[in-house]
């Protein structure tokens, strides 16, 4: 009786816990083909298949945009629905069905891609490269 026991208070502990585990990758220091950062970070919650996006521009790029569009801020987050496909992960679509883009990435990369859809014509370009990746597994 006392192993029975032990084995139900052993399945009800620890292996609900060994399904709780995520992945977490945090890409930082983030360069940027035409515009530049004080701060350029992905965060990419595997387990949640959520990505955040924070970024602070310098004073020259901030003015530049601020030019043509008053609703630009300085620093912001943003975030992003992703899922992993063929061991790539990427947003949720944005755009139309003719024409929308993603933000791509590959594991274990530092490279980041922009995939562009245009009547079913795919182009994929870099536009930013991270200097720094740190991947964390954690369990609740």
């Amino acid at each position: 009786m006392k192993k029975i026991k032990f084995l139900i208070f052993f399945l009800f502990i620890f292996l609900p816990s060994q399904a709780l585990k995520s992945e977490i990758i945090i890409m930082s220091a983030c360069d940027d083909k035409q515009d530049e950062f004080l701060k350029n970070e992905y965060i990419l919650n595997l387990n949640e298949l959520v990505m955040t996006r924070n970024y602070v521009y310098k004073e020259k790029t901030y003015q530049k945009y601020r030019l043509t569009d008053l609703s630009i801020k300085k620093s912001n987050t943003y975030v992003r629905n992703i899922y992993e496909e063929n061991g790539k992960i990427l947003t949720h679509k944005h755009g139309y069905p003719q024409f929308y883009t993603q933000i791509l990435f590959e594991k274990g990369k530092q490279e980041v891609y922009m995939k562009t859809v245009l009547n079913d014509e795919e182009g994929i370009s870099k536009i930013s490269t991270c200097k720094k990746i740190e991947k964390f597994d954690s369990e609740s």
